[in-house]
């Protein structure tokens, strides 16, 4: 077989793209045939994923937040799924995925422009450039998947600015940081022809991309916004667990297909996923209840969810290059530090981060990237080309995982304080002090829970 690996190493960002990686041109026309049952399995991932905003996140969060702001935290998830859908059909999906430069997308696509003509054939990742990638599924397939997770990343960040934040600028802020955030930075890592893609970065659903991203977004909203009112001083208990349990129970669930349908296909590798990411999760959950029982008395009901939490925002870019022993092995370390994280590290920092975005997802991800790099299995990324593997774990992929979430941190940081800014100007950002101690519930939407 002809050797046409690009060079220097081009890792892409999923695992059906590793199937198909490099295929000489018999076995790319072999492949290039929709596969009814990848797209069943697609289509279940993306039902899945979707499930994790609404009503996973959007119950998980209003459950962790007081009575008074319940409906206006849960408005923000519900909200943002649409506000996503109609963002990344206008351009967020062409940004991030046409083919464009090593930099962003381009035009092709705005508008899903040009979708008619290709509604019933193979979609071709990368179409027209060298590092293009034959899927067995159709587009309208891939960018509904991708939708869901450019609907579930702005989500989370909302987290952070719970209980302070305007509707009005929380529109403005994340459909600005949506476009001009999220959609470059999915071409750099998830796109064949993206900068970091080309360099090799290992990140299989989403570890710099949602969670990094997000962390570190939230962070940064935490500290421009300032404290809540009362905060430290006032019984800032969440309203109702159980709802957050429930929130989380669907996360759990739906994060099977949030890092399974990574693989773009129905097999071997998606079932690993599916694995590592119950491993990691289980891990994680009993590593911060028993951190918190030896530090605190008691192991509670909140750490046991936000341990789970951890643990699968940790395996997330792992999940399709590790093996279990590694994936538990993550969970375990990602609920401890987070506990840690989430606990310690925030009150020395005297920072708010109402809901510990940053605390879970920016420090479970950069764990999550890192580990990646040192644990990647070759053998679940095998090509005949390549019998070593695409992702092997060790000093040269561990650099560049290490370099991708260094870029991940200053280009979220730096440009969503940016579109704060920006927002700040045109609508506000803030609440005032009356409307933030009568509660967002009554002030922004007229309605409350009684």
């Amino acid at each position: 077989m002809p050797d046409t690996m690009p060079r220097p190493l081009r890792v892409l960002p999923l695992l059906a793209a590793i199937t198909t990686f490099a295929l000489p041109a018999s076995a790319a026309e072999a492949a290039a045939r929709i596969e009814p049952g990848d797209v069943a399995w697609m289509l279940l991932c993306t039902a899945l994923v979707m499930l994790m905003t609404i009503p996973g996140l959007a119950l998980f969060y209003a459950g962790m937040v007081r009575k008074k702001n319940v409906l206006a935290t849960m408005m923000q998830s519900f909200s943002l799924c649409a506000v996503g859908t109609v963002l990344w059909m206008v351009a967020g999906y062409s940004l991030a995925f046409g083919t464009g430069d090593a930099w962003i997308g381009d035009t092709s696509r705005l508008m899903l422009h040009g979708i008619a003509e290709t509604w019933d054939k193979p979609f071709t990742l990368g179409a027209g450039t060298e590092y293009a990638v034959p899927t067995t599924i159709p587009e309208s397939v891939f960018l509904l998947f991708q939708m869901a997770f450019a609907i579930i990343t702005p989500a989370v960040v909302t987290g952070a600015f719970a209980d302070r934040m305007k509707f009005s600028a929380m529109l403005v802020f994340l459909s600005l940081w949506s476009l001009l955030v999220y959609a470059p930075l999915a071409h750099w890592v998830w796109a064949p022809n993206g900068w970091l893609a080309v360099m090799g970065v290992a990140d299989f659903a989403g570890g710099t991309v949602v969670e990094v991203n997000a962390g570190v977004t939230g962070l940064v909203c935490a500290l421009v916004m300032g404290r809540r009112l009362g905060y430290r001083q006032e019984n800032m208990a969440p309203w109702n667990l159980a709802l957050a349990v429930v929130g989380a129970s669907l996360l759990w669930v739906g994060w099977f297909g949030f890092n399974a349908g990574g693989a773009l296909a129905a097999g071997g590798r998606a079932a690993m996923a599916v694995l590592a990411t119950q491993l990691a999760a289980a891990g994680a959950t009993l590593s911060w209840s028993f951190a918190e029982w030896l530090l605190r008395g008691k192991p509670s009901v909140l750490g046991a969810i936000s341990g789970a939490v951890a643990g699968l925002v940790a395996v997330t870019p792992a999940a399709g290059f590790v093996l279990p022993g590694p994936a538990l092995g993550l969970g375990l370390v990602a609920g401890a530090v987070c506990f840690w994280a989430a606990t310690e590290l925030k009150q020395r920092l005297g920072y708010d981060d109402s809901l510990d975005v940053f605390g879970v997802h920016g420090v479970a991800g950069i764990i999550g990237m890192l580990a990646t790099g040192w644990f990647a299995c070759g053998a679940l990324t095998a090509t005949a080309e390549h019998p070593e593997g695409l992702y092997v774990g060790g000093v040269s992929l561990l650099g560049v995982q290490a370099l991708a979430v260094g870029v991940t941190i200053l280009f979220s940081g730096a440009a969503s304080w940016l579109l704060l800014v920006v927002t700040e100007r045109l609508v506000g950002l803030r609440v005032t002090r009356e409307e933030e101690r009568e509660g967002l519930d009554l002030t922004l939407h007229g309605e409350q829970v009684f």
